[in-house]
C-alpha cells in the first residue's frame, strides 16, 4: 500500500461521489515502485520567524553572482538592465495581467502585447510575431511542428550546432508527434553544407539552424537559405542571443521562414536559468498557422484605435482538437519587459548594444588566445561567444576561476566531447576592459601554476 493520509469527513464524501471507496483507488494506475510507502519527511511545522530563519540560511548557500564576475554563455546572457524596466513592470496593471480575454477592460495590456509583436518583427525583419511562447527551446519546437502539419509526418534537419537543450527538447516532441529528426554534420564550428545538401530529400519538412549558432559562430545563412528553398522545405532560423539582431543582418532579409528565439536577454535578468521567454516569428503567409497569441489593432465605433485578441487558432476553448499549437499560456510579465527594454534603448541605442559586444568579445578573444595553450577552436567570425582549445580540464580553470571570484567559461565537453578540452567564454557590454585583463591574468597564473 502507498502511504495515504487520514481523510477528512469532506474529502470521504467527495470520493463518494465520484465511486471511489478510498484515496488508494485513486492512486491505482500509478506503478507500485513509483509510488511513496512512507510519510513525506517534512520537519515540524515551525512559527513564521523561524520558517524566515531557514529559508535565510539556505539562500546565504547560494553563491552572490553580484560578486563575481561573469564569462558564461551558452543560452542566457548577462546584459544591462535600465531601471525603467524593473519599475514599469511591476505596476499592478502588467504582474497580476493574465491572458486579456475582455478587451473593453485590457486595452492597456493588449496595446502592450501589440507593440511587443511590433518590436519583435523589427528586429527580425519578418512579417508577423506573436504574443510570446515559453522559451527558446519550444519556439523552436513550435517551429517543427508548424513545419510538419497537423499530420505530424516528415523529416526536419537539425545542425549540431543548434544550442543541445534545444535540440533535446526536439527530440522530446519529435518521439511523441512521430515526425523525424536528423543531425547535420559540422565543419570549423558551422553547419556543413555538403551535409546538409545531402541530407536533403523531398520529406524534408524543415531545416533548422541557429545563428549565431551555440558556439557564437556566424552560419553561411545564404548558401542555407538556397539550398533549403531549392527543395520547398522551410527555413528555420534559431536565436539564443537576441542582441546580436543589433549587429547582423535580420533573419528576414536572407530568406528565413520562421525565427525562434530566446528573449531572456531583452529586459530580464539571469536567475537560476530561468525565467525565459520564447520569440516567434513568421511570414504572413503562416499567420493563421502561429502558435501562441496575437494581438491586432482596429479602429472602434467612436474612431478610436483598439486591440484585441484576433486569430486565436491554437485556444483550445476555441479550437480545442483541431488547434494548431496547444502553447496554454505564454510569458506576458517577460515579454512587457522586453518592450520596455527595446523602447528604452531606441534603434540608436540598440545598434551600440551590438557594437559593444563585438567589440569587447573579440578583444577578450585576442587577449585569451594570447595565454600559452589557448588557441581558437574554430577560425569563424562570431558574434559575443568564441571557443577556445584550453590547456587544462575546463573543470579544473573553471574551479580555479571561482576561487577568484570569476565565473569562467561553458565546458564544451558537456556536450560536444569530441572538441576535447575547450571552453566557450562570452563577452557582453557588461563586461569591462579591466575585468577582461583580470580574466586573462587569471588564466596565465592557472596555466603556470600547473605547470610548475
Amino acid at each position: 500500500m502507498s502511504y495515504v493520509p487520514n481523510t477528512t469527513e469532506e474529502q470521504r464524501e467527495m470520493l463518494r461521489a465520484i465511486g471511489a471507496d478510498s484515496i488508494e483507488d485513486l492512486l491505482a494506475p500509478i506503478p507500485a515502485d513509483v509510488r511513496l510507502k512512507r510519510p513525506l519527511n517534512l520537519p515540524a511545522s515551525l512559527p513564521e520567524r523561524d520558517v524566515r530563519r531557514t529559508l535565510t540560511a539556505l539562500a546565504e548557500r547560494n553563491a552572490d553572482l553580484d560578486h563575481f564576475v561573469s564569462f558564461l554563455g551558452a543560452g542566457s546572457y548577462e546584459h544591462y538592465v535600465p531601471s525603467a524596466v524593473p519599475h514599469l513592470v511591476k505596476r499592478s496593471e502588467y504582474y497580476t495581467s493574465y491572458t486579456p480575454y475582455q478587451p473593453e477592460v485590457s486595452q492597456g495590456m493588449l496595446q502592450a502585447t501589440y507593440e511587443f509583436q511590433t518590436m519583435v518583427c523589427q528586429i527580425t525583419g519578418m512579417d508577423v510575431a506573436n504574443a510570446s511562447l515559453y522559451d527558446g527551446a519550444t519556439a523552436v519546437v513550435e517551429a517543427a511542428l508548424l513545419a510538419v502539419g497537423p499530420e505530424g509526418v516528415g523529416e526536419v534537419l537539425i545542425s549540431r550546432a543548434l544550442d543541445p537543450q534545444y535540440r533535446a527538447t526536439l527530440q522530446t516532441y519529435a518521439h511523441a508527434r512521430g515526425f523525424t529528426l536528423r543531425d547535420l554534420a559540422l565543419e570549423d564550428g558551422v553547419t556543413e553544407l555538403g551535409a546538409l545538401e545531402a541530407a536533403l530529400t523531398p520529406q524534408t519538412k524543415a531545416v533548422v539552424v541557429q545563428h549565431p549558432n551555440f558556439f557564437g559562430a556566424l552560419e553561411d545563412v545564404r548558401a542555407i537559405e538556397r539550398l533549403v528553398h531549392a527543395t520547398g522545405a522551410l527555413f528555420v532560423v534559431a536565436i539564443s542571443e537576441p542582441a546580436s539582431l543589433a549587429a547582423l543582418e535580420p533573419p528576414g532579409a536572407y530568406g528565413a521562414d520562421i525565427v525562434a528565439a530566446e528573449g531572456q536577454s531583452l529586459g530580464s535578468a539571469q536567475g537560476y536559468g530561468g525565467p525565459a521567454l520564447g520569440l516567434f516569428a513568421t511570414r504572413e503567409k503562416f499567420v493563421r498557422r502561429l502558435p501562441g497569441r496575437l494581438v491586432g489593432r482596429t479602429i472602434d465605433n467612436r474612431g478610436q484605435d483598439g486591440y484585441v485578441l484576433t486569430l486565436q487558432t491554437r485556444e483550445q476553448h476555441i479550437r480545442r482538437e483541431r488547434a494548431t499549437s496547444n502553447i496554454c499560456t505564454n510569458q506576458a510579465l517577460l515579454a512587457v519587459a522586453a518592450s520596455v527594454y527595446l523602447a528604452t534603448l531606441g534603434k540608436q541605442g540598440f545598434a551600440e548594444l551590438g557594437a559593444q559586444c563585438l567589440r569587447r568579445a573579440h578583444y577578450a578573444q585576442r587577449r585569451i588566445c594570447a595565454v600559452p595553450g589557448f588557441t581558437p577552436l574554430f577560425e569563424r567570425p562570431f558574434f559575443d561567444e568564441f571557443a577556445v582549445a584550453a590547456p587544462l580540464p575546463p573543470g579544473q580553470i573553471n574551479t580555479a576561476l571561482r576561487d577568484l571570484g570569476i565565473v569562467g567559461g561553458y565546458d564544451l565537453g558537456e556536450d560536444y566531447p569530441e572538441y576535447g578540452n575547450a571552453m566557450q567564454f562570452c563577452v557582453t557590454e557588461t563586461r569591462t576592459r579591466e575585468e577582461i585583463d583580470t580574466l586573462v591574468a587569471a588564466l596565465e597564473e592557472i596555466v603556470g601554476g600547473a605547470h610548475e
